[in-house]
């Protein structure tokens, strides 16, 4: 009879979840560039300028979703790490997250 087993490679898990956690530093910052780059449109659409407010609506747009992705890749690189130390402890609930 087959003996279910949970095998994890674990070095590869983990540079996985380095790697979210790098896409969220990055999607994180693009985030805040495009705030300051709003504000500045913002602004230049005050004095005059209209295709900056179109520009500014734009990026206004866009930028939740940057920052939703950066929190969910921020997320993902957490449970990631949780579940491997959670592993090699030979600790059942961390596969949890992941049901």
């Amino acid at each position: 009879m087959a003996v279910n087993r949970v095998y994890m490679d674990v070095p590869a898990v983990r540079d996985l979840a380095k790697r979210f956690h790098a896409i969220s530093e990055v999607l994180t910052a693009v985030g805040k560039t495009l705030d300051v780059l709003s504000t500045v449109l913002k602004t230049t659409a005050f004095m005059g300028l209209v295709g900056g407010a179109a520009v500014a609506r734009f990026i206004d747009g866009i930028r939740p979703d940057i920052v939703r992705m950066a929190e969910k890749c921020a997320e993902l690189d957490h449970d990631l790490k949780l579940s491997v130390d959670a592993f090699e402890r030979g600790d059942d609930q961390g596969a949890t997250r992941f049901y």
